[in-house]
């Protein structure tokens, strides 16, 4: 550890043996990192053993564990009440820092949250890091606005990524607006305490250079949610529009989000039925709810579109070439 460490690395685990010493020594290999705690949720797979096994001898690794699945909200609080750090990183257990990500992306001091590039990684095979190119840095500030207008989904373009980002977090920010994430919350935690963030007057700063590596798998758990997480997260946008004094461009906003998120748990609300109780009940439903009904129809006649087009596309052949979360120009050499 060198004296400028001044990171702590949050990383909540649950069943991520195969995965967790890859991310823990991805932060302990970092000079920035004075502390990587990871938070064993709940898991039957021996996590926190493999996890313990990780450690470099500097002291800087602590392991916590929960009886019972709590979920990644309360996993994370956990872990940033028993960590000191001035900065805090998130780390999901699957992934890992690309070597020296925090000497680039704290190299300025003047945010709240600084976030960088994400690059996707497929996870069906070995996982390697990978080498990627120099991205210009063309930083930018985050407005609520903005954040919240890449949360959403629209047909034809790319769907809502940019709350995957994953921002270095001034602890003093967080303390003095008594912001944590919210622990009902299994869907779109992050989203919900960044948006918080960002009503509060957070600078929240964009490098595009690359420094977080996203193993994508196809049964990661934020693919399962659940219908009831869908309408937490909802109401969590309708707990902010509560916050008095709010102003309308940015309520404006959030009813947007408001709406997509409502739109997606009509939508699987209704399949819950038609799986449940048959079509007729679902149909009925559907019926009784007429505000809903829109987002219903249109939900079954999308996903029914993507299925034959899924169904007519030619065969391709499977590519190995990367992706990353946000366009990006690399620097002439």
């Amino acid at each position: 550890m060198t004296s400028s460490a001044k990171v702590c690395v949050v990383i909540a685990a649950k069943n991520a043996a195969g995965t967790i010493t890859r991310a823990i020594r991805s932060g302990l290999r970092e000079g920035c990192v004075a502390e990587v705690v990871v938070v064993d949720d709940g898991s039957t797979d021996g996590t926190a053993e493999a996890a313990r096994a990780a450690d470099d001898g500097s002291g800087r690794l602590r392991v916590l564990s929960l009886g019972v699945n709590k979920g990644p909200a309360f996993a994370r609080n956990h872990a940033i009440a028993h960590s000191t750090a001035p900065l805090i990183a998130i780390l999901d257990a699957d992934d890992f820092f690309l070597d020296g990500r925090f000497d680039r992306l704290l190299a300025e001091d003047d945010w709240d949250f600084v976030a960088d590039n994400i690059v996707f990684i497929d996870g069906r095979g070995e996982v390697i890091e990978p080498d990627v190119p120099d991205f210009e840095a063309a930083p930018r500030f985050l407005d609520i606005h903005g954040f919240i207008e890449g949360n959403i989904s629209r047909r034809g373009a790319s769907r809502g990524e940019i709350g995957f980002l994953k921002p270095v977090m001034r602890r003093s920010f967080l303390d003095s607006h008594g912001l944590r994430y919210k622990e009902e919350l299994r869907l779109g935690e992050d989203y919900d305490l960044y948006a918080r963030a960002l009503v509060n007057g957070a600078r929240y700063k964009i490098v595009h250079g690359c420094g977080y590596g996203a193993v994508v798998r196809q049964d990661l758990l934020s693919g399962r949610h659940r219908t009831l997480d869908l309408k937490r997260l909802y109401e969590a946008d309708r707990a902010i529009l509560a916050v008095p004094g709010l102003p309308k461009e940015i309520a404006a906003a959030l009813r947007r989000h408001e709406r997509h998120v409502r739109g997606r748990y009509e939508l699987r609300r209704f399949l819950d039925i038609k799986a449940e109780t048959g079509i007729w009940r679902a149909g009925l439903y559907a019926l009784a709810n007429p505000l809903a009904f829109p987002a219903i129809a249109g939900g079954v006649a999308a996903d029914k579109f993507d299925a034959l087009k899924a169904r007519r596309a030619p065969n391709r052949p499977e590519t190995a070439a990367l992706r990353y979360l946000l366009p990006a120009r690399i620097v002439q050499k």
